[in-house]
């Protein structure tokens, strides 16, 4: 198996040869970021209905987290469309961060959309650096589906500890690796190089339980999840929560 994978992977490079040219040359990223604010509104409003439940039962334990202001102060990393903010009980206070400014539209009509959050700012930035946020100024951080297209998981994971109060929480939704060995996991590893163009930077084969057990968090609770869509290279997912 592992001497197809390379095989295989310089298949798909042929045949997707013009994509990989156009990131070789600078022009496939600035295209990327245009159009996939795009594509994730229309995968994340199929992902909500299958996931309606699930979000639901976990971002109701959000409301218990109201800090010293008597509102959440919430942080949505990688905050994308803002397709969780349905989810959220009233009172939030929501902050965004999102390296890719093209999904600021998107968030302004999520906000008219969902009236019984209040809207703070939309901070252009990569979770690995959110010094526009200060310390311990958070009580929920959001996470969902990003930490597979970061450059660091580590370094976003350090950065939660530190804008998150003592006793603040990480929600998370991710989707990780398929079991090492399997046919599923060998599509993955080939299809990878390709994906993370198309993707923006998503990586299929992360093992992201891992950096969350190795955050130094006080308690971390996850369950996993079978892949929402067969007909993508995605893999399981795991849901849960980490307390700093």
């Amino acid at each position: 198996m592992d001497v197809l994978v390379p095989l295989l992977q310089l298949l798909v490079l042929l045949l997707t040869l013009p994509l990989h040219l156009m990131a070789l040359l600078g022009c496939w990223q600035p295209l990327c970021k245009s159009y996939f604010p795009y594509l994730m509104a229309v995968l994340t409003s199929k992902s909500n209905r299958k996931m309606e439940s699930k979000k639901r039962e976990l971002f109701s334990q959000i409301k218990g987290l109201t800090g010293a202001s008597g509102k959440v102060d919430l942080l949505e990393l990688g905050c994308g469309t803002g397709a969780n903010f349905q989810f959220y009980p009233p009172g939030c206070r929501v902050t965004c961060l999102d390296p890719n400014p093209h999904f600021e539209k998107f968030l302004t009509k999520s906000m008219a959309e969902n009236r019984h959050l209040q809207y703070e700012r939309f901070v252009v930035a990569p979770g690995e650096d959110m010094r526009q946020l200060a310390d311990g100024s958070m009580d929920v951080v959001v996470c969902t589906l990003v930490l597979c297209s970061v450059q660091s998981p580590r370094k976003v994971l350090q950065e939660v500890q530190r804008v998150l109060r003592p006793g603040g929480v990480l929600f998370f939704w991710e989707h990780v690796t398929e079991p090492h060995g399997s046919w599923a996991f060998m599509w993955q590893q080939v299809l990878e190089p390709t994906w993370k163009h198309i993707g923006d930077g998503c990586c299929l084969t992360r093992e992201t339980w891992k950096d969350l057990e190795n955050a130094q968090f006080s308690e971390v609770q996850m369950e996993r999840q079978p892949p929402l869509f067969k007909w993508l290279p995605v893999g399981p997912h795991i849901m849960g929560k980490a307390v700093k």
